[in-house]
């Protein structure tokens, strides 16, 4: 599998093809704040703890935000327009905040409940952002940024559609964390069922400059049954996301004396 144009975990002293200033002075702060570190420690118990899902806690979150991250660049460099900061008036610069914050907080609801947790993480985003984006904007600034945070967080599960391109990217990188080990069910606590041995088959999941398109997406299966976890959690994340006809997915199976599928094309 080409390694070519993998440009995770986010690096600030990389080159991106956005404007990067704003984001390397927020991520810092998002990344050393107490109260957002135990948000992430602490939802992990609703959903790992008492309802046996898979974590949801800071690992999901590094994951999905170096990938929303990632994908936003490749989206960047394959020009495809930003809607979200920009209609508000806000800058270029903004839109990898967005990104970033969203990625964040997008699971905190579930300190609340793992059930219909994309909506009770907006009040909890909400008095985080409150405290947080004073800290880089003036207060137009922190409503309309506030406003398009919130949209992406609440938009990451499918109830609800994207009405921005950066709110696609966090509904679709939030599916791209399924490689091995990252089960719906997880497969040490005795889960086999479709999800989790679909899971199970994910060796590796890879971010590049599309041919055609701007992304592509590789996903490296080690067994026709992960079919299952990109057809059924992928494909259904990136339908109505707003970037289904700039992003391409390829599920190639690795396991030579499993012919039933060799690849698959969403």
């Amino acid at each position: 599998m080409s390694t070519d144009h993998v440009r995770e975990p986010y690096d600030p002293d990389a080159e991106h093809a956005y404007p990067d200033h704003k984001l390397n002075e927020v991520l810092p702060v998002i990344r050393d704040d107490p109260e957002i570190q135990t948000y992430l420690r602490a939802q992990n118990v609703n959903a790992v703890t008492r309802k046996g899902y898979n974590d949801h806690g800071a690992k999901h979150i590094e994951i999905v935000r170096n990938r929303a991250l990632t994908l936003y660049d490749l989206l960047k460099r394959g020009g495809v327009a930003f809607n979200g900061a920009s209609e508000q008036g806000l800058e270029e610069a903004d839109e990898p905040v967005i990104v970033a914050l969203a990625a964040t907080l997008h699971d905190v609801g579930h300190v609340v409940h793992r059930d219909e947790h994309a909506y009770y993480s907006i009040p909890l985003a909400a008095d985080l952002l409150d405290r947080l984006l004073p800290e880089f904007y003036d207060t137009e600034g922190v409503v309309r940024m506030k406003g398009e945070v919130l949209h992406a967080i609440l938009c990451h599960h499918t109830e609800e559609d994207p009405l921005t391109t950066e709110a696609g990217v966090i509904r679709v990188a939030d599916a791209l964390d399924m490689e091995r080990g990252r089960s719906r069910m997880p497969y040490k606590k005795g889960s086999r069922g479709i999800d989790t041995l679909s899971s199970q088959a994910i060796k590796r999941v890879s971010l590049q400059e599309g041919n055609g398109r701007a992304v592509l997406v590789e996903i490296e299966m080690a067994g026709a049954v992960g079919v299952y976890q990109v057809d059924n959690l992928l494909k259904a994340k990136l339908r109505n996301s707003g970037i289904e006809d700039d992003v391409r997915i390829v599920a190639i199976n690795k396991t030579e004396d499993d012919a039933l599928v060799e690849r698959i094309e969403l």
